[in-house]
């Protein structure tokens, strides 16, 4: 079932949106060579929580971390660790906190240092998707209509979108309906409705769109160890338009 957000419940997610944008910011200034995962989580977690929000990921199902972060050809999920930062890594950062009962998801893929421009490529490719998929995000469209802007700009670019993973509903719980694939057909799928909250996230590869999951169970890989890249926002369809509620100052698209 579809959960469609009063206006009251809307502004409440926006809150815990600005928080983790700022979070994921804050993460990203300190993302430089050398730092290790662990140290990130914990900034990350201690940022969280000292504004009165928990970070949704830790405890969810077993997970032991407050981000999900993804080294390289990892997608998604990965666990922090030791492992630290190189210069030309890029490192995707995925992050949900709950803020008085509501629930904001958003993930950002960064570049460390100074990367190869095919990487940059990647990356810039994928937040363009992510803005085709969002701009579909309007009362009257079909959900696949977000699935296919989505994978229009990330074959068009020669990359791959993972077909077996997908966005999701989120708002009074981190994972609710609609499941959002990243690829497919428009014209279909439940009809989009004022209320609707969506974590749209393209989730792409610069090879191969096949992927593994690790011994850990969570952490999720391209078969081919090609380079992944990973962008989300929160988003709410309202009346007038998309509005992104993950963003700093939540704006809403025209």
């Amino acid at each position: 079932m579809i959960i469609r957000k009063s206006q009251a419940e809307i502004e409440g997610m926006a809150r815990a949106g600005a928080l983790v944008a700022e979070t994921l910011a804050l993460v990203g200034e300190r993302l430089e060579p050398g730092v290790s995962m662990l140290e990130l989580d914990r900034l990350a977690e201690e940022h969280v929580r000292s504004k009165g929000g928990i970070p949704t990921s830790k405890g969810y199902k077993g997970f032991p971390a407050a981000l999900c972060i993804s080294p390289n050809s990892m997608v998604v999920h990965g666990i922090p660790n030791e492992y630290r930062a190189r210069e030309g890594d890029v490192i995707s950062v995925d992050l949900g906190v709950t803020l008085d009962g509501l629930v904001a998801d958003s993930a950002v893929t960064f570049g460390v240092g100074e990367i190869d421009p095919e990487a940059q490529r990647l990356l810039d490719v994928c937040q363009e998707a992510l803005a085709a998929g969002i701009e579909q995000a309007r009362v009257g469209n079909r959900l696949s209509d977000i699935s296919h802007a989505i994978q229009e700009v990330v074959e068009g670019a020669g990359f791959s979108v993972v077909r077996s993973l997908v966005g999701h509903g989120v708002g009074r719980h981190y994972h609710e309906d609609p499941q959002i694939p990243n690829y497919g057909p428009p014209g279909r799928g439940p009809l989009l409705q004022e209320g609707m909250t969506l974590a749209i996230e393209p989730m792409i590869t610069a090879g191969s769109p096949d992927v593994y999951v690790h011994e850990d169970e969570w952490s999720i890989s391209s078969v081919d160890e090609s380079l992944a890249a990973h962008f989300e926002h929160t988003v709410a369809v309202t009346a007038e338009g998309p509005r992104i509620l993950t963003g700093a100052r939540a704006p809403l698209l025209r």
